[in-house]
């Protein structure tokens, strides 16, 4: 009996110690808490006189003994120091279970893709009737067209080819073409879209329709003037 009077209290102040080791520092009212209780208990085997004086050394020894080997949390981060891989992080800082702040994806940075290549149908210039001559209203779009070019790289390659549609002579519309291809050309040029910009002015007649020239929906998609962009 005498043993296991002596034993007990070495076996239940042990205990305390190790559950406390496990704690944080902070947790050393908890730890003078439970050690209070065993330490009453302890003193209550010599005898009951004992127990107050028990519960107040032994409490005070877990609580010591919890805060000097508790697990600690330097950084304030919420992750105790013996999981914190990331000590000393800035207070405020968001971190994850091993309080370190979460990595940042890679900056995603999309690719500009440049059209090589480019074509503006004008469908809307009617030109005066049979004629190369550009109208009040045609020179207004052009001007809208033409400050699109402007901007366009010194190196950008123009290309300008007329085209009609089946009403009249092969030969005819192929003259009328080529006019309409260079009338458009010296408008934009003169509008200030750079000469050494175009490579080639062409006519192409009737020979390469985009509709159907039986109906005047048909020809009228026909006639027009295409400007290739070369960049």
């Amino acid at each position: 009996m005498s043993i296991m009077r002596t034993a007990l209290p070495l076996v239940l102040l042990t205990g305390v110690l190790t559950g406390c080791a496990g704690l944080q520092k902070t947790d050393w009212p908890t730890c003078a808490a439970v050690g209070g209780v065993t330490g009453a208990a302890i003193g209550a085997t010599e005898s009951s006189a004992y127990a107050g004086a028990g519960a107040l050394l032994i409490g005070g020894m877990a609580g010591a003994y919890c805060w000097v080997h508790g697990d600690g949390d330097e950084d304030g981060d919420g992750v105790p120091d013996s999981r914190d891989k990331c000590p000393g992080t800035p207070k405020g800082v968001q971190v994850d279970a091993n309080g370190c702040p979460p990595v940042a994806p890679p900056a995603v940075v999309e690719e500009v893709v440049v059209v090589k290549e480019e074509t503006i149908v004008i469908r809307d210039v009617h030109f005066q009737f049979d004629s190369a001559k550009l109208t009040a209203a045609d020179k207004t779009k052009l001007d809208t067209i033409a400050t699109r070019l402007k901007k366009e790289a010194p190196s950008a390659q123009l290309r300008v080819s007329g085209h009609t549609d089946s009403v009249g002579k092969d030969a005819y519309n192929q003259k009328l073409s080529e006019k309409r291809a260079h009338s458009v050309t010296d408008y934009l040029i003169g509008a200030g879209v750079p000469r050494s910009n175009f490579v080639s002015v062409t006519g192409a007649g009737e020979s390469h329709p985009v509709a159907d020239n039986k109906t005047a929906e048909g020809r009228a998609l026909n006639r027009r003037v295409e400007i290739q962009i070369n960049r």
